[in-house]
């Protein structure tokens, strides 16, 4: 399997992870990555980048089968408002493209929220930074590599 610059990043951090190629998954809804993955929806996550009313930008890891709530976003960041970053800023902005976006190894860091429903979790998975991989860890092992916070931001 090729390794992606998540998965160096998470080795060279010595945090253990799974990882997974599940073939070009860039048609593919995010149940679908689930159902690949043999996981339930709650354990997927997709990673969203915002810009805030201020201009700032804000990472959100919400789960696959829900949306993130823009409004619990903005509070959760302390914004007025904010709004889903235009495809076309995304990769000069995060290095990544849309659809293989990983909370982890973006050219510069971002203030990042997950929802507060991974901390219960044992793992989750998302992006490894290339459409059709994917990384499995513990949260407690996510925060070990980025800060993030949790909030209550997916519906």
């Amino acid at each position: 399997m090729e390794k992606t610059n998540v998965m160096r990043v998470l080795d060279q951090k010595k945090v253990k992870y799974t990882p997974h190629s599940i073939g070009d998954n860039s048609t593919m809804t995010g149940t679908q990555v689930a159902d690949v993955l043999k996981k339930s929806p709650d354990e997927v996550f997709k990673t969203l980048v915002t810009v805030g009313k201020s201009g700032t930008n804000y990472v959100f890891v919400v789960p696959i089968g829900k949306e993130l709530n823009l409004k619990k976003a903005a509070k959760a960041v302390g914004e007025k408002s904010i709004e889903m970053l235009k495809s076309k800023e995304l990769l000069p902005l995060t290095g990544y493209i849309h659809g293989g976006c990983s909370p982890i190894g973006m050219k510069k860091f971002f203030t990042t929220t997950v929802d507060k429903s991974a901390a219960d979790k044992s793992t989750i998975c998302f992006s490894a930074g290339k459409i059709g991989y994917q990384v499995e860890l513990a949260p407690s092992d996510l925060s070990r590599v980025i800060r993030f916070t949790y909030a209550d931001i997916a519906e």
